[in-house]
């Protein structure tokens, strides 16, 4: 999936990754809310039908948790999404992820 472009914008509060690919309609988005500066919490995933089965949710997850290890913050997986994710990766994610 080299052509899916994944943003983020934040705002105090919030945080907001879309992702993008060339050629497909839509927009799939993870938002985030920001509890304190070493915690997040994964609110909402969604993937349009257009994007659906490419793998797209996992890539805004992927680049969810690199950014949350790089900034040394954890994640609350309320998102069932992100939850499920993070319940088949449990270990490779113990160190981000805040059960």
């Amino acid at each position: 999936m080299t052509d899916l472009k994944i943003t983020y914008t934040e705002t105090e509060t919030k945080g907001r990754y879309a992702a993008t690919q060339d050629g497909m309609e839509g927009e799939a988005e993870l938002t985030t809310s920001k509890v304190s500066p070493t915690l997040i919490i994964a609110d909402h995933t969604a993937v349009p039908d257009s994007m659906r089965g490419r793998g797209v949710g996992r890539a805004l997850a992927d680049r969810l948790i690199a950014d949350a290890r790089s900034k040394g913050q954890r994640i609350v997986p309320l998102c069932p999404f992100v939850r499920a994710h993070a319940v088949r990766h449990r270990e490779e994610l113990a160190d981000v992820i805040q059960w």
